[in-house]
C-alpha cells in the first residue's frame, strides 16, 4: 500500500497527490510513469510521475477525474492508500543540450511536461514554455513552470489568461522570432498532432508523449501500439515518448475512440 500524504486541488476536477513510494521516487527519472489500481478489481490507470520528493520517498500525481476510476483516485484524501503502484515504467526523457527548447503542454499533460522542463533547463538549455488551456481556470502549474523555465506562454481559447488562442499560436509565435531546436509537447493526441504538423513545415525536431489506452504497462496486452514511421510501437515500453514526426496520429485518435460507448455507459 502506498499512502497519500497530501493533497491540492488545481481545478474542480483535476487533483494533485502525493504518495509514498520511496523506491520509485529514487530511480524514477523524467518521463517515467507509474500504473496506479485502487481496490482489489480496480481498473489499471497510467499516470505519469510529475514529480519526486527523494529526502520523503514520495512521487506526486497529477489525475483529472473523467471516469469512474479517475474520480476514486481524485476522491481518495490524506492518509488514505492506493492499492497498487507499479514503476517506474517506460522510457526516460532524453536530456541533452541542444539549445532552445520549446515545451507545449496542454491540460492535464501540464503535469508530465514539469519534469521535463526541469530537467532541460537544469542541463543548460534556453527553455520556453507555451501552456494552452480551454480558460484560465484549467491553466495549472505556472508558477511552478517559471521557477524552471526562461520564458512562459499562456494560451487561452477565451483569452481569459494570457493571449487568446491555441497552442500552436503560441509555439509559432516562438518559432517567428528567434531559432527554436526542440520541441516537446505532451497534451490532448489532437493538441500534438497539430504541434507536430506545425513544427514539421519548420523542420523543428519534435518529441510527443503520447496518451494511448493502456491496460498492463509492460508491453503483453498490445492495447497501447501505435505506428511510428510504419513500424508498430508499443507506448508502454517504447515509449511514451516518440518522434512526433513518424506518429500516425490519425490512427492513434481512432484507437483512442474505441471504447467511448462503454466508457460513457
Amino acid at each position: 500500500m502506498n499512502k497519500i500524504v497530501s493533497k491540492e486541488y488545481f481545478s474542480a476536477n483535476v487533483v494533485k497527490l502525493e504518495v509514498e513510494a520511496p523506491l520509485i521516487a529514487r530511480s524514477r527519472k523524467a518521463g517515467h510513469f507509474v500504473i496506479v489500481k485502487i481496490g482489489k478489481n480496480g481498473e489499471r490507470i497510467p499516470l505519469t510521475i510529475a514529480g519526486a520528493d527523494l529526502e520523503k520517498g514520495t512521487i506526486t500525481l497529477v489525475i483529472q477525474a473523467v471516469g469512474g476510476s479517475s474520480r476514486k483516485i481524485c476522491a481518495l484524501n490524506v492518509g488514505d492508500e492506493i492499492t497498487d503502484l507499479a514503476g517506474p515504467l517506460g522510457q526516460a526523457t532524453h536530456i541533452g543540450k541542444p539549445g532552445t527548447v520549446v515545451c507545449a503542454g496542454g491540460g492535464v499533460g501540464v503535469a508530465p511536461l514539469m519534469p521535463i522542463v526541469e530537467a532541460f533547463h537544469k542541463a543548460g538549455n534556453r527553455v520556453i514554455v507555451v501552456l494552452a488551456a480551454r480558460t484560465k481556470e484549467l491553466v495549472i502549474l505556472e508558477e511552478q513552470m517559471r521557477v524552471n523555465s526562461d520564458e512562459v506562454i499562456i494560451m487561452t481559447d477565451d483569452g481569459s489568461l494570457g493571449a487568446k488562442g491555441l497552442v500552436t499560436d503560441g509555439v509559432e509565435s516562438i518559432i517567428k522570432r528567434e531559432k527554436v531546436d526542440l520541441c516537446v509537447t505532451i497534451g490532448p493526441a489532437i493538441m500534438m498532432k497539430f504541434v507536430s504538423a506545425l513544427t514539421k513545415k519548420y523542420n523543428i525536431p519534435t518529441v510527443a508523449s503520447l496518451n494511448t489506452i493502456m491496460v498492463d504497462g509492460t508491453g503483453m496486452c498490445g492495447a497501447c501500439r501505435v505506428t511510428v514511421g510504419g513500424k508498430t510501437k508499443f507506448v508502454c515500453v517504447d515509449g511514451p515518448e516518440f518522434d512526433a514526426h513518424q506518429v500516425d496520429f490519425d490512427e492513434m485518435l481512432v484507437r483512442l475512440g474505441a471504447y467511448k460507448d462503454i466508457e460513457k455507459k
